[in-house]
């Protein structure tokens, strides 16, 4: 017998067997994939969340502020207008530093807890290997 009809035979005869692991591995990795996609999507649900609340916080504090220099100023034009020029310029500067105030983290978050995940996994994977 070749080395070919040995491998044919193997295959023929454990065929059940390797259908069986592909199925188990492709659900593993379905699996897998869905836990990553959902903590992601409760990162983002999360970082949505306060970015909303941060939102007001500012909005307040902008009242808050425009009310102040407006009593200070004895005029609300000013008060406010100076409240507004400040706003901007904090937009101005949250949109220049976009990259690492927020894009940066963000993504270094995402890719920490996706492998932070598959270390345990692999550790607990070894741990399993090498005590049974």
């Amino acid at each position: 017998m070749s080395k070919a009809d040995d491998f044919g035979a193997f295959i023929s005869e454990n065929k059940d067997l390797l259908q069986d692991y592909f199925e188990t591995r492709m659900e593993v990795y379905r699996l897998q994939a869905i836990k990553t996609f959902s903590k992601t999507a409760g990162l983002f649900l999360w970082t949505l969340i306060s970015v909303f609340l941060i939102f007001l916080v500012i909005i307040f504090t902008g009242i808050v502020i425009g009310f102040w220099l407006s009593e200070l100023l004895k005029s609300n034009v000013l008060g406010f207008g100076l409240t507004t020029v400040f706003m901007v310029l904090i937009i101005i500067l949250l949109a220049l530093f976009r990259r690492q105030l927020f894009i940066n983290p963000i993504i270094r978050s995402i890719i920490n807890n996706t492998q932070t995940e598959e270390k345990k996994e692999f550790e607990f994977t070894t741990y399993l290997k090498s005590n049974f």
